[in-house]
């Protein structure tokens, strides 16, 4: 199992002390897609503590730790990523609009961010098993070896 860090470079002056008078003001409010969201205590604890290192001038690097229950997954969430339709259409190899009509007809589920579709890789990859084993269950319906079961001549 690897570990992926990032390391993200120190805030330039100006941007540290901007930084700095901000959290000294204690009212923090974190925005996702324009929404404001409540943080619960140990993600507002580690964001903070983020941000204050930033403030502070330093240079900061993340590494994920792995929890020993992952909810019967070997795959942390990074690698399960909420694609666009766009991204998902072409790891699905069919046209987005193709997409958009599974994810209408619930075939494939989808989750909104505002307006916008988002739709999780292992959501395509499922969805991409399950036609592999119709393909699959519709040639072995019709002789099982692919061929139209006429004779050469």
């Amino acid at each position: 199992m690897s570990q992926q860090s990032r390391t993200y470079p120190a805030l330039a002056g100006k941007d540290a002390a901007a930084l700095n008078r901000a959290l000294s003001s204690g009212d923090v409010t974190v925005f996702v897609d324009g929404t404001a969201l409540r943080l619960p205590p140990a993600a507002r604890d580690a964001v903070l503590d983020l941000l204050g290192r930033l403030a502070a001038g330093s240079a900061v690097s993340f590494v994920e730790a792995v929890q020993p229950d992952t909810g019967g997954t070997d795959e942390p969430r990074a690698h399960n990523p909420l694609l666009t339709t766009s991204q998902a259409a072409a790891a699905a190899g069919i046209s987005h609009t193709y997409l958009r009509n599974l994810t209408d007809a619930g075939v494939i589920p989808v989750e909104y961010r505002g307006t916008h579709r988002r739709i999780r890789m292992s959501d395509v990859e499922a969805w991409l098993q399950s036609q592999r084993e119709a393909r699959a269950a519709k040639t072995a319906a019709q002789g099982g070896d692919g061929t139209s079961g006429g004779t050469d001549t």
